[in-house]
């Protein structure tokens, strides 16, 4: 495969990214190390790792939401939007970011009730950010027809009564709508990236089911590349075309997900997929 080709394949791309924490008395504590992966345009895939691996801090290290204390220490991260020339987002600064985040590359973060303004309604929410989108293609959209998409929106991702929600707040709403919802405002702006941060953590199994399915299905329709970060396998196995598995702030291994769940290479990897199917029995 010709180096142009395969790069036309990728949508992202992390190249040896390194980091610490600060710490309080002076000195770095190392939490990520030589971390690299690429995404394929169109896929699903999954980082897994157990909690603390580095999986949740890479992906904020891309959209620049890392914790405060976060240095990189090197590397690149390495996007590939649609039409445009590849950009290092490690290097970029808050301005640069506030033109990819969001729009090109967004992210449903796991905690999705805390995820949404409090003192806002749902359709106030919503509407700025219809409207937001609508002026970055250099359109005007009033609040009107704003209101209406972010109806329509709801019902896409299988809020119930959506006219109803729209003049509801976050603290009324459940974990799975408010999941659905923040879904919503992610979509809104049609991003060419989407990043999930253990999008079922937390939620009823019959609707853990409900949410991967939607998730999936809006991927095909939209012709969306996922990036989903989780630790459970029975979601990989069930949603995701390729895997990189992280350990104490390390890939151990990636592959396809054929591969990695049925011919594991690492022993690390061997060891957390007998520890779901334990879990599972």
């Amino acid at each position: 495969m010709s180096t142009q080709r395969a790069a036309a394949e990728e949508i992202l791309r992390v190249e040896h990214l390194s980091g610490a924490f600060r710490l309080p008395r002076g000195g770095t504590r190392p939490v990520l190390d030589d971390v690299s992966f690429t995404v394929r345009r169109g896929a699903m895939t999954a980082i897994v790792g157990e909690t603390g691996s580095g999986k949740t801090l890479t992906a904020l290290a891309a959209l620049g939401l890392a914790p405060p204390g976060f240095v990189r220490a090197g590397g690149a991260i390495r996007f590939h939007g649609a039409g445009a020339e590849p950009v290092d987002l490690a290097a970029f600064g808050e301005h640069e970011f506030r033109a990819v985040r969001g729009g090109r590359i967004a992210m449903v973060f796991q905690d999705s009730r805390g995820a949404l303004n409090p003192v806002f309604t749902i359709g106030s929410q919503l509407r700025d950010v219809m409207r937001l989108a609508a002026r970055a293609g250099g359109a005007r959209l009033g609040r009107a027809e704003a209101a209406r998409r972010s109806e329509e929106l709801l019902a896409q991702v299988g809020v119930p009564e959506p006219a109803r929600r729209m003049r509801q707040y976050p603290h009324e709403l459940s974990g799975g709508t408010a999941q659905r919802v923040q879904l919503a405002l992610a979509l809104a702006r049609q991003p060419e990236l989407l990043i999930l941060d253990e999008p079922t953590t937390g939620l009823d199994v019959t609707i853990q089911a409900d949410i991967l399915e939607l998730i999936v299905d809006l991927a095909r329709e939209r012709g969306m590349t996922t990036l989903m970060i989780t630790h459970d396998l029975g979601v990989v196995a069930e949603t995701c075309d390729d895997v990189v598995v992280m350990y104490a702030g390390r890939v151990r291994e990636t592959g396809t997900c054929e591969q990695i769940l049925t011919a594991p290479r690492d022993d690390y990897t061997r060891n957390l997929i007998a520890a779901s199917r334990a879990e599972a029995a």
